[in-house]
């Protein structure tokens, strides 16, 4: 398992934008990643997910054309670029890595990701 750190939360105001990093500890080019936010009293919920050969990218609905996943595998690095927040989504924002390396098919369920990182905190008031 690879050690995920976050960062890049805060407090924001309603339509602003924030960048949320993620690094790896190891090599995560062969790994799809993804990220998931957790609000208050709801279950972790798949934000996006990214392929580990960039090809293939997800989103979940209500933050498509808003919210944009990528990565740096030079680097182990895995980016979600947040624009015109709301306040819906207010949660914890978790890194997760594939627990198989090169799966041909993208992840969608917490149960695939084998490697999590701590999260950072996004609020973000209206």
């Amino acid at each position: 398992q690879v050690q995920l750190v976050e960062s890049g939360g805060g407090l924001v105001q309603a339509g602003d934008s924030l960048r949320l990093s993620c690094a790896a500890s190891g090599r995560t080019s062969s790994y799809s990643m993804a990220w998931f936010r957790q609000a208050p009293g709801k279950e972790r919920e798949l934000v996006a997910a990214i392929s580990w050969s960039v090809t293939t990218k997800t989103y979940a609905d209500p933050v498509k054309s808003r919210f944009t996943i990528s990565r740096d595998n030079a680097e182990n690095m895995v980016y979600l670029q947040m624009n015109s927040l709301r306040p819906e989504d207010t949660a914890v924002y978790y890194c997760a890595a594939d627990s198989s390396p090169n799966r041909p098919v993208l992840p969608s369920t917490p149960a695939a990701f084998g490697s999590w990182g701590q999260g950072t905190q996004v609020t973000v008031s209206s």
